[in-house]
């Protein structure tokens, strides 16, 4: 009796440490987003027809950053249950094991998988700079290149493709069980994997953002909370049909608008 209560304390322990960790990352990428990402978002609102900054290294190192920290803020708050199901599962499975380090080496694998995305991301932003098709606010300004991306978008949502991912979002107990792998290298990989999935999943929403404008605050929490209830509310399937079907009219009329 006195060492299940031990473990239970254990399991208790390292759930908090992670929930707390896993909150506190999100926290501080939302006040850095907050606070302008690095970037005057006051002569951005001001002056949004003007043209965009000229790129150097520096400009897109602090892009990419920019990027990764809003891609934190959004997914991981929604990727904490398998992080927290992962905790526990290796803490039952092996009992010698630092659960909560682990957890922590695969929530990394997983944002180091949205490194990639933002690194992709950022490309996507130099390569439409470049035509002219984004002003200084990082928005479209071709209402056809809009309209066309949130068809786009929408239809994606009714993808094999994003169903197959959302699957594994939607159910951390599935994913664990199908993709499990030991050791602190395990760790790693499996975050990858599972950040993979969830790249599968939202990233042509991410897109959407080139359309309201990438620092734009009410977009961003917007589709946070849509990926967050896509993923752990019961009707997440619905909802994703739903989102498609929005985002497939909002691009119609911003098409017919624009022609």
């Amino acid at each position: 009796m006195h060492g299940h209560l031990v473990l239970e304390h254990l399991l208790h322990r390292d759930r908090v440490i992670v929930a707390i960790g896993t909150a506190a990352v999100a926290a501080l990428a939302w006040a850095y987003l907050a606070s302008g990402a690095g970037m005057d978002t006051e002569m951005m609102a001001d002056m949004p027809d003007m043209a965009p900054m000229p790129w150097t290294p520096l400009y897109a190192a602090l892009l990419f950053v920019m990027w990764w920290v809003m891609m934190i803020a959004m997914m991981a708050p929604s990727a904490a249950p398998t992080v927290l199901l992962y905790a526990t599962i290796k803490r039952k499975q092996e009992a010698a094991s630092r659960a909560a380090i682990d957890a922590w080496i695969f929530l990394a694998g997983y944002l180091v998988t949205w490194a990639g995305f933002s690194l992709v991301a950022v490309l996507a932003q130099w390569a439409l700079e470049r035509f002219g098709l984004l002003s200084m606010a990082m928005a479209s300004t071709s209402a056809i290149l809009g309209g066309v991306i949130l068809i786009a978008a929408g239809l994606y949502q009714f993808t094999p493709l994003k169903r197959a991912c959302l699957r594994y979002c939607q159910s951390p107990l599935l994913f664990l069980s199908q993709h499990w792998r030991r050791g602190t290298s395990g760790a790693f990989f499996m975050g990858l994997r599972h950040g993979s999935y969830c790249v599968g999943c939202c990233w042509f929403l991410m897109a959407v953002l080139f359309v309201s404008g990438v620092m734009n605050l009410a977009w961003i929490i917007g589709i946070a909370l849509y990926v967050a209830g896509e993923k752990l509310l019961p009707f997440g399937d619905r909802l994703s049909h739903a989102a498609g079907g929005a985002l497939i009219l909002s691009g119609a009329i911003v098409l017919t608008r624009a022609l």
